[in-house]
């Protein structure tokens, strides 16, 4: 069960491929715009109402893509998710109805786990960002900025608090509904995470129900590229990638104008993503394109300018490129500053500061200059190497007997 964007679903779909290979019966369970994710995959789907394109395209979502950043925008968007919540309680409790075990997102945790509790079902969480406090770093979605070791754990905290607001209203109809006391006295939910400890090592201060296991990689079926996709990259050098993923933009037109002429100043072919943004290219030395695998486009790049999402920066990792991170929000500037301190990446450059004579010296360091490639390669190896689905397998196993 998971909710959000694309790169809140996507990983999903191959820890499902995964799992329904080793003999399980598996559902996706999340927005109905992702249900092509699955297609020829051998997991199912259950559709929830909300369409979060939707929602982000409507008065107030344009309002939040216009906002401030950090707490404030974070704020607002806990606004416009406790206003949504409530409308996927009936889609999650008729999917749970056919489950045994019900496997949760971050983003659904409190009302899923609510749903175990109410069905007397199993339940695991499975999350693609580190949510718990911890003294070692601030909490991911607050752009991850140092805030020492006593503000970090007392902001996740504060974070924290702020996920139960956005249930707040939503729990108690469902807790009666499914004959639950009104307080939650259950014991903690044991989370595994879906991203490296190469990358962000599992806290020495977290519980011992929160484990980090690896990376998982969507399912892309064949992982085929457009025929046009490929006669570009068979026509001149490894290009860059630039995708802003499922980030809006206020001014698509001039940020694509300042992509171009960054990437045409420092001498690189590009491929632009479309992405929810609209971001477009034109020219012989440009191509636009809309959703690609990026397990089959990213090793044939000469590095990938994307804005960091957890999902996008794995792949990037998993294909051993360097990097430009443009964090627009939430805990895209923690993932960037991960690629910075990785030496994968030689800057981060915020969306909000983007402009062609910041992006080029930028991409000029990560394609041309000393070691950016070496230490992603080499990187990358590692992360390939690992195996993010066979501790969820053994925990659903366990769970399942």
């Amino acid at each position: 069960m998971t909710a959000g964007s694309r790169g809140d679903v996507a990983p999903y779909t191959g820890l499902g491929q995964a799992l329904a290979r080793a003999g399980h019966r598996v559902t996706l369970v999340t927005h109905g715009c992702f249900e092509r994710l699955v297609t020829g995959s051998e997991v199912r789907f259950h559709t929830l109402p909300v369409d979060p394109r939707a929602e982000l395209e409507s008065v107030r979502g344009r309002g939040l893509a216009r906002s401030s950043t950090g707490v404030g925008k974070l704020v607002r968007v806990a606004a416009l998710a406790r206003a949504v919540v409530g409308r996927m309680t009936d889609g999650l409790v008729a999917a749970a109805h056919d489950s045994d075990v019900l496997l949760l997102a971050g983003s659904l945790a409190p009302l899923g786990r609510t749903v175990a509790q109410g069905l007397r079902l199993p339940a695991l969480g499975v999350y693609l960002q580190p949510l718990a406090p911890t003294r070692e770093f601030a909490p991911p979605v607050l752009g991850g900025r140092p805030l020492g070791a006593v503000g970090n754990r007392v902001a996740g905290h504060g974070v924290d608090l702020l996920m139960r607001h956005i249930f707040a209203s939503a729990l108690p109809p469902v807790r009666t509904r499914l004959g639950l006391p009104r307080t939650d006295a259950a014991p903690a939910l044991p989370v595994l995470h879906g991203f490296s400890p190469l990358i962000v090592p599992r806290p020495r201060d977290w519980p011992r129900a929160l484990e980090v296991t690896g990376y998982w990689w969507p399912y892309d079926g064949d992982a085929r590229l457009p025929g046009a996709l490929e006669d570009f990259l068979g026509a001149g050098d490894p290009p860059v990638f630039v995708g802003l993923g499922s980030a809006t933009v206020p001014d698509p037109a001039g940020l694509s104008e300042q992509i171009v002429r960054a990437l045409r100043r420092a001498g690189l072919r590009g491929v632009i993503q479309r992405g929810w943004g609209g971001l477009a290219a034109d020219g012989d030395d440009m191509l636009t394109v809309d959703e690609v695998p990026h397990s089959a486009l990213f090793p044939r790049t000469a590095a990938v300018v994307h804005h960091a999402g957890a999902g996008t920066t794995a792949a990037g990792l998993r294909a051993g490129v360097p990097a430009v991170p443009v964090p627009v929000q939430f805990d895209e500037g923690f993932w960037a500053r991960r690629l910075v301190a990785h030496g994968v990446a030689p800057c981060a450059v915020p969306l909000r500061g983007l402009t062609a004579d910041v992006l080029a010296p930028a991409l000029e360091r990560a394609v041309r200059g000393p070691g950016h490639r070496e230490r992603a390669r080499a990187l990358g190896e590692r992360i390939r190497a690992e195996d993010g689905t066979a501790p969820v397998l053994t925990a659903v196993a366990r769970l399942a007997d």
